[in-house]
């Protein structure tokens, strides 16, 4: 049994789109998506630098193009399961079958712009933390006032809320955790900072065309999986504000019996985390479309199985 997984803000790299771009077909359905959606995904994903495609409003557009690109080009067999981390929800969706491409990018554009207004509202960061206990951790956080707003498994959480509950954690951190890292992005995604963007949502759905899931697909609200195409998208809006539950993720994974997992482009942090999280689950990264093969070949051997 096979996982198809996106990946999250954050796995964006300076020009990681270029050999993506040289495969048949691949500049033309770059240049539509960059033509609906106002953005010019081939800029960004080439020639733009590490600040440029930090922005929120950039990197999650780029991201589910990267994604639904890098899926394209596998043209493999289907996989049992798909999910995505944050923003991956979305690329997760669209090969669901929820909703069609444009459509994805239509959603993540208006998402990425609606959290970057919010995060302008109040300084905000998120930072990471590097070893502890969960069950020590979390309570912490909350005393401090902070959210979890990713609890990823493998024993790694991200803390989010103001710059000042950020600065408290530092000075403060909880027993056992060895090293508090602030992450590089515009604000306190995944917690109520974010409310502002889910109601832009809200009121965008209203027009997007919705089939229900044609393959398992697992939300990271709660890792539970979603059967209807409505429930999907009322998640991916509450999820903006929410917490990113990738350690239930994995382990609905683990229930399902999942053999494999392939990660989508730019793919790394999801497989590096299974790795530690699902011992014996062969794990491959689409980095770059040498990768194509290897992949084709696992979904080949586990996808249905």
């Amino acid at each position: 049994m096979l996982v198809l997984v996106a990946p999250g803000q954050g796995a964006q790299t300076p020009g990681f789109l270029t050999p993506w771009l040289d495969l048949p077909g691949a500049a033309d359905r770059i240049a539509a998506w960059s033509d609906a959606i106002g953005l010019d995904l081939a800029h960004y994903g080439t020639k733009a630098d590490a600040d440029e495609i930090r922005d929120t409003a950039v990197a999650q557009p780029l991201l589910v193009a990267a994604g639904l690109l890098s899926a394209t080009a596998l043209d493999a067999a289907s996989p049992d399961v798909v999910a995505g981390h944050s923003v991956g929800e979305i690329t997760a969706a669209a090969l669901a079958g929820v909703i069609d491409d444009e459509a994805a990018l239509r959603f993540v554009r208006t998402r990425g712009l609606g959290m970057a207004e919010a995060a302008a509202v109040t300084e905000t960061g998120m930072a990471a933390l590097l070893g502890g206990d969960p069950d020590v951790t979390v309570p912490h956080l909350e005393k401090l006032g902070l959210t979890p707003a990713n609890v990823n498994g493998a024993g790694q959480i991200v803390a989010a809320g103001t710059a000042a509950q950020i600065a408290d954690l530092e000075a403060d951190k909880p027993e056992g955790v060895r090293r508090v890292v602030a992450l590089k992005v515009a604000g306190a995604f995944h917690t109520h900072h974010m409310a502002p963007a889910v109601e832009k949502l809200r009121a965008a759905v209203g027009d997007l065309t919705v089939g229900d899931p044609t393959v398992r697909y697992v939300s990271n609200a709660d890792g539970h999986t979603v059967a209807t195409g409505t429930e999907v998208i009322a998640r991916l809006v509450g999820q903006v504000a929410n917490p990113v539950r990738w350690d239930l993720c994995m382990e609905t994974f683990q229930s399902l019996g999942v053999t494999a997992l392939v990660e989508l482009s730019p793919g790394g942090t999801l497989t590096g985390l299974a790795k530690r999280a699902l011992p014996g689950v062969q794990t491959l990264a689409l980095k770059t479309p040498d990768d194509l093969d290897a992949a084709r070949a696992l979904m080949s051997e586990h996808a249905g199985v």
